[in-house]
């Protein structure tokens, strides 16, 4: 028998490969399936089944065109109801693989159909869980997200989240490897290890979420503290349930090379957002109005499912040479499959053509800080909440990036203010979009608050009530 775990880190997301005697089981895999098909051919191995833990909602599995290139059956767990030809397993129902077997544990909760697949070795001995979104390493599935399907309220999810856990994953034996779909990083949880494997023992001591008194305290603890979805959640798990077109298709087309008039003319003609993937060092200072940077050197895909939100939205890219079918398949991993072409040439094409590019105010922590005035400087911080909680610029304004789209009204254009993120990364998708939508009065910091705390600007930790999202 091998396991094989395979992690996206762009994605946080654990995908993994069994074999036994001749005969594999791959568990939620990513969309591109030809690393998969590559794997089968070098083992020289059968692909027996897909398993799918759940619906997915932060990425678009591969199941549909990994079935269609190997002829395995898809299977779920009890409650799924796909628009597809699948097993829809029973609870308790075992699938031989090899010299070894799968035991279906139907664990709703995350959402109504998740199911943790248990492995059960060449000894009849309990092996591994692979737990999907039912429970990760420090945390569990966040029990808000399925709550239109299952006609359910959170805290409703949530106590089945807890039946399921405490029947059918706390008696299992203390040395069960757990094997998670996520890790930190990703949206479907909000205390996330980055650890990718553990014992179940391990996590019977140090996941808050297993340590409850009881249920009422369980609910009341995964429920707390939960930020909106990403927009783009919903859109993934109907094309997870309902189907999608083919990877290769998808890439294909998104390959079409545009030299600078057939770009600019596909922006106008069809509306398309432009998606530059450079990192902010290279894009800042030379870029073509309106492009929107999400660094393709970061947690490209989830970002962009945050930000641009409806998966139908066409897309024109503009990337480093050499990325652009990485481009095109990391936006499809998320279901963002419009994509209708990409500059040829980059931007340095474009200026050869003699078109006008534009700028974001890039400024040092240094040149930051012999201007800081705590009080009257204005500093907006694009940093999650809990980043902002722990240190921030003396009497800056937490202002999550993922809720620009709510203070970005409040902004005043007249008022010139200052932002940051932890690194920068973030802070240049913010400022882009601030551009996009006519604010230029502010200034974007190199470096983010490493830099800005480097440099000796005075912070803190103290939380003015003032100061938040709320307010």
């Amino acid at each position: 028998m091998k396991v094989e775990q395979i992690y996206t880190g762009c994605l946080a997301q654990g995908a993994y490969y069994i074999i036994s005697n001749g005969e594999a089981v791959i568990i939620d895999p990513l969309r591109e399936v030809q690393p998969y098909l590559e794997k089968l051919e070098k083992d020289n191995v059968k692909l027996k089944y897909i398993f799918e833990t759940h619906f997915h909602a932060d990425f678009v599995s591969g199941h549909l065109d990994l079935s269609e290139a190997t002829g395995a059956p898809i299977v779920f767990g009890p409650n799924a109801n796909p628009d597809f030809d699948c097993i829809v397993a029973e609870d308790g129902q075992i699938f031989e693989l090899g010299n070894v077997k799968f035991k279906i544990l139907h664990t709703p909760g995350h959402t109504m159909e998740s199911t943790t697949f248990l492995l059960i070795d060449e000894h009849g001995k309990d092996y591994a869980i692979f737990s999907g979104d039912t429970l990760f390493l420090g945390d569990v599935g966040r029990p808000d997200l399925a709550q239109k399907a299952a006609n359910m309220t959170q805290e409703q999810l949530a106590g089945h989240l807890y039946d399921s856990l405490m029947n059918k994953i706390m008696p299992l034996a203390d040395d069960v490897i757990v094997y998670p779909g996520h890790g930190a990083g990703s949206a479907c949880g909000k205390n996330m290890s980055t650890d990718t494997v553990d014992t179940l023992g391990n996590q019977k001591k140090t996941n808050y979420a297993l340590n409850q008194p009881n249920k009422e305290a369980f609910v009341a603890a995964v429920t707390e503290g939960l930020t909106p979805p990403p927009a783009y959640f919903g859109a993934n798990v109907m094309m997870n349930k309902k189907g999608y077109e083919n990877i290769d298709k998808v890439i294909s087309e998104g390959m079409t090379a545009l030299i600078p008039a057939e770009f600019e003319v596909a922006a106008e003609g069809t509306g398309a957002l432009i998606l530059d993937t450079r990192n902010s060092g290279d894009f800042y200072a030379d870029f073509i109005p309106n492009s929107i940077n999400i660094g393709i050197n970061g947690d490209f895909a989830p970002w962009v499912g945050a930000m641009i939100g409806d998966v139908r939205q066409p897309i024109l890219l503009v990337v480093e040479e050499g990325m652009e079918e990485e481009t095109v398949t990391r936006l499809a991993r998320v279901g963002f499959d419009n994509v209708i072409g990409y500059l040829k040439g980059g931007v340095a094409a474009w200026k050869e053509d003699g078109r006008e590019t534009d700028q974001v105010n890039r400024i040092s922590a240094e040149a930051f800080k012999s201007v800081f005035k705590a009080g009257e400087t204005k500093v907006l911080d694009v940093r999650k909440e809990s980043e902002y909680e722990a240190e921030h610029v003396e009497d800056a304004y937490s202002r999550p990036l993922a809720n620009i789209n709510e203070w970005i009204k409040d902004v005043n254009p007249k008022e010139h203010f200052y932002i940051h993120c932890a690194g920068g990364y973030r802070s240049m998708i913010a400022a882009t979009i601030l551009q996009s939508r006519g604010y230029r009065n502010f200034s974007e910091i190199e470096g983010g608050f490493k830099a800005v705390a480097e440099a000796g600007v005075p912070k803190t930790d103290f939380v003015c009530p003032s100061k938040t999202m709320n307010n």
